[in-house]
């Protein structure tokens, strides 16, 4: 069995992204910590699969969604423990993306319009409650919540400055959202 990545210390953001691709599971940084974990279940890279194909069709040409990718939080300076996730998908400034892509750095938090996380059983508290405070702390102006559990539904959060994220009520099946700009999701489309 593969041993977990070990280090003696707490790590900043550019060390994380030095480390590159994993053998050893799934990683984010918390604090300089790297946090490790199983890849999803096949129904959950399914679901993310299906949404990144509904939102491609109805962006703006300055936005890009983008699977499986971290993320710097911009949380910590450049030389303290730092903070980066790998949310399920995002949607980013193309220019973003194309700078991160062209230095090698991470697509950096000021760049992500929306974040969007798919809950795992084992995800559950870390998705609504820990990343929920992160994403806001990070200035995301937008973090959708997606629960595949029946009924598979979906919780909209939008960045109210000075309160953090406000949640908008859980939405099922077909779902018309106005933010972060107008869209049609078809949530029972994510399991097929």
């Amino acid at each position: 069995m593969p041993q977990p990545l070990e280090v003696d210390h707490l790590l900043t953001v550019a060390e994380y992204a030095a480390l590159g691709e994993t053998e050893h599971g799934y990683t984010e940084l918390q604090e300089g910590r790297l946090l490790m974990s199983p890849s999803p279940r096949p129904a959950h890279n399914i679901a993310s699969f299906h949404l990144a194909k509904q939102l491609a069709g109805q962006l703006p040409d300055h936005l890009v969604v983008v699977q499986d990718i971290d993320i710097d939080l911009e949380l910590a300076g450049p030389e303290e423990p730092g903070f980066s996730r790998r949310p399920d998908l995002i949607v980013a400034e193309l220019a973003g993306v194309r700078r991160a892509e062209e230095s090698g750095q991470l697509i950096r938090a000021k760049d992500v319009l929306l974040v969007i996380e798919i809950v795992s059983p084992s995800s559950r508290r870390t998705d609504t409650v820990i990343k929920h405070g992160e994403y806001a702390d990070a200035g995301i102006p937008h973090y959708w919540i997606v629960d595949l559990t029946a009924p598979m539904s979906l919780t909209a959060c939008h960045l109210a400055p000075g309160f953090g994220y406000q949640n908008a009520p859980e939405v099922s099946g077909r779902a018309s959202l106005p933010e972060p700009f107008p869209l049609e999701i078809d949530l029972g489309q994510l399991s097929r």
